[in-house]
This record gives C-alpha cells, sequence and structure tokens, in this order.
C-alpha cells in the first residue's frame, strides 16, 4: 500500500467523530481520494439511497472530476443489497460487498453503509478498469472498514445538524421573545464619583440557565450571531431616550457584524457620540484592515473604539496597535489581585503610560476591593467598573443612578454658591 494513501486513510479511521469537528465534504473527498488511488481505481463515490430507490451521490473523488455530489449513480438501486445484482460475483466470502464486471465501467466495487441502528444509508463505491486479480483481501478489507468509519462520521454529521436546528430554533425565539435582557454595569469616574457611561450585557431568562457567551458561541456556530447582537444593540439603544445625554454606552461586538456591514444600520438615527463598540475578537491581519474600512465614516461622526487589554502580552498588544482603540481596558484578569502583584502593577502602569501617549481614555474593569481600586487610582487610572462600585442592574436602576449623581451636582453647586 502507497505510503502517503495508507497514513490519509489511517486518519480517516481514526478522525474524531464529535459532532461538528470535521467537515464532511473536504474530509471525505481528500479520503476517497487516497482509496481510489490506493486500489488503481478511477473513482470513487459515497452514495445515499433515495425514497424512489435510487442512489444519490453525497460525496465523489474522480480522475477526469466529472464525478460530483448531486449525480445519481444510475447502475445502483436500493435493493441491490443484501443480494448481489445479476452478473456480480461476492468478493472474498463477503455476502456485504461486490464486484461487477461491465463494460462501463469494466470493474464496480461496492460496499453498502449501514447506519448504527441497522438502517442503510447507502454505498461506498469504486469504479474504474483495473482486473480482478490486482484486488486483495486487504483492499476488501480497508474498503469495508471505510465503509463503516463512513456510516460514525456521518451519523456524527447528522446529530450535529440536528442540534444545529434545535440550537437555531432556540435562538430564534429567544430573539422573537422575551428570553433576552439587558443589563447596565456603570463606568465610574473615581475622582469625581460620578457615573460617565455604561456597558450594556448582555442576560438570557432561559431555563437552564446558560451563559451569554454560550449563547453567542451557539449562535455564532448555526449563523444567527448577527442577528443576536442586533437584538442586543436595539434593546440598548433605547436606553438613550432616558439616559443623560453626556452618558456613553459601550457594547460588545464580534468581528461577524462588523465584517457584515450591518453595523451602520443598526446604529442608525442614534448620536454616535455615545456610542462605544468593545472589540476583543482577535481577527486575521485582512480582516482587521476591512473592519478599519467599516468604521472610518463611523469613527469620523464621533463612534469611539474600545479593547481590552488581558495581560496576554505581544498577542494583546497587537490586537490594540491593529485597532487604533479611543479607549484601552484593563480586564478583569489583570486587575484582579493588582495591589498585591508587582508584575500587574507594572503591566498596568506601562498601559496607562502608553494610553496618554496615544491619547486614549484608560478603564479598569472587574475591580472587586478597595485596594484595587486604589492601587489603580495610584497608577493613573480614573474610570473603573466593577462590582466593588456597583453590580450590573435594569435600565431603571441605571436612570435612578444618573439621578442620583445629578441631585448630587446640583447641592454642590447650590454649596458653592452660597
Amino acid at each position: 500500500m502507497n505510503a502517503s494513501h495508507e497514513v490519509l486513510i489511517l486518519n480517516f479511521l481514526v478522525e474524531e467523530k464529535t459532532p461538528g469537528a470535521v467537515p464532511l465534504d473536504p474530509f471525505f473527498g481528500r479520503a476517497l481520494r487516497a482509496l481510489r488511488t490506493q486500489l488503481g481505481m478511477e473513482a470513487a463515490f459515497i452514495s445515499r439511497y433515495g425514497r424512489d430507490g435510487h442512489a444519490l451521490l453525497v460525496h465523489a473523488d474522480s480522475c477526469d472530476g466529472a464525478l460530483r455530489p448531486g449525480c445519481w449513480d444510475t447502475y445502483a438501486w436500493q435493493d441491490e443489497a443484501p443480494a448481489p445484482e445479476p452478473g456480480e460475483e461476492p468478493i472474498v466470502n463477503s455476502t456485504h460487498m461486490w464486484m461487477s464486471a461491465g463494460e462501463r465501467p469494466r470493474m464496480r466495487l461496492s460496499t453498502r453503509i449501514c447506519l448504527g441502528d441497522g438502517s442503510r444509508y447507502g454505498a461506498l463505491v469504486c469504479l474504474g478498469a483495473a482486473p480482478r486479480e490486482a484486488f486483495t483481501e486487504r483492499d476488501t478489507t480497508t474498503m469495508r472498514v471505510f465503509a463503516e468509519m463512513a456510516a460514525e462520521h456521518i451519523e456524527a454529521s447528522s446529530s450535529a445538524d440536528a442540534r444545529n436546528a434545535e440550537t437555531a430554533v432556540a435562538i430564534r425565539g429567544v430573539i422573537a421573545g422575551d428570553g433576552l435582557s439587558c443589563l447596565y454595569q456603570p463606568i465610574v469616574d473615581v475622582i469625581r464619583g460620578k457615573v460617565v457611561g455604561f456597558e450594556a450585557l448582555a442576560r438570557f431568562s432561559t431555563v437552564p440557565a446558560r451563559s451569554p457567551d454560550a449563547w453567542f458561541a451557539d449562535a455564532a456556530r448555526v449563523g444567527l450571531d448577527v442577528e443576536l447582537e442586533n437584538e442586543l444593540i436595539a434593546q440598548a439603544l433605547r436606553s438613550f431616550g432616558v439616559l443623560p445625554s453626556a452618558v456613553s454606552v459601550a457594547f460588545n461586538v464580534s468581528s461577524s457584524i462588523l465584517l457584515h456591514a450591518r453595523l451602520e444600520r443598526a446604529f442608525s438615527g442614534c448620536a454616535l457620540s455615545r456610542v462605544v463598540l468593545e472589540i476583543n475578537e482577535h481577527m486575521s491581519i485582512r480582516q482587521y484592515d476591512e473592519i478599519a474600512r467599516v468604521l472610518a465614516p463611523l469613527r469620523e461622526q464621533g463612534l469611539r473604539i474600545a479593547v481590552d487589554d488581558n495581560g496576554r502580552g505581544l498577542d494583546g498588544f497587537r490586537h490594540i496597535l491593529n485597532l487604533h482603540p479611543d479607549i484601552i481596558k484593563l480586564h478583569r484578569t489583570l486587575v484582579q489581585g493588582i495591589d498585591r502583584d508587582p508584575a500587574r502593577r507594572a503591566h498596568a502602569g506601562a498601559l496607562v503610560q502608553f494610553g496618554k501617549s496615544q491619547g486614549c481614555e484608560l478603564i479598569a474593569e472587574g475591580v472587586e476591593t478597595a485596594a484595587e481600586l486604589s492601587t489603580l487610582k495610584a497608577l493613573g487610572v480614573t474610570r473603573m467598573q466593577g462590582y466593588f462600585l456597583r453590580r450590573p442592574g435594569p435600565l431603571e436602576a441605571a436612570v435612578a443612578l444618573c439621578g442620583r449623581d445629578k441631585r448630587l451636582a446640583q447641592s454642590d453647586e447650590e454649596t458653592v454658591a452660597a
């Protein structure tokens, strides 16, 4: 057996069959090519039986490229198994594999593909002009095992498709119903003791409870991430009518909504000077260039960009350099325990100096203790968010907090005037 072909076939036999882990089209294409080349055949394909008994090619590879998915295998009928058609002879005492000798093609090697429940999915077929005596028992065993493993991959893919369909229904239900809501975490100027903005955070009220990250990851897997983000943005934008005009709202967005040119539509009609986009997903250089092009006209209208630095060194710094943000956020993993960790303090201090040199605002997130707040304040960070300052709350709580700040400011003015 040719070594390179054998390696590829063996890779196929042991490939991870976790649902969704393996894209079947390119994977089967490579594996079928290795199989037919090893057997000296001109074409190989996997067919699926239809209700009318015909076999439709779902994966195929051939020397001339003429055999493609979507073609019909007019030679095969569903009732060819378990009994061979006239003119076919069993191979090596097998009742599940047949070779037929006809003019076109001269040789056909086929074996059934059966699923775990015993149902017949279709067949694995090789076509060519190789003489019968060219095939060994090892070849037929390889093909039979190949068919068995193909069935496992097909079932794994079918399971993934079914799960994805259920996930899509659930996500569409959340978008159309009331399962999605926004909480608002205040961003506080700790020098003035005043709320200067909020971060809009997604919350899902479904049962069983799942994290927002899990929901958005599922939405991305089934192609509904842009729709889910649009719904969250639409809900959060309702805050603009009740929050003070000087207060900004930050939105976490993925590269999908940016690259699909849906961002301008999502924020149409609102004051972009109040919008902050948090972009924390690392991308390719090509994607960075495209995102910069999409954001340029919006940034000219006042939209600001924020990115996290989570202490990952060069990778995180490259993200900052590529996006040229207006705001750099110190991630909670960098903030946590900063009062006790010289390395964290050094990293944060360097970012503060870098931010000042680039005209960037610094915001620390995840501040949970008075010691962390004091340390960050000493480093020059004046804007923070976290549970120590205030937990995320509904829009009504955000409005009340801004009202309290306004009353305190008026009281201070009256005191000064007196």
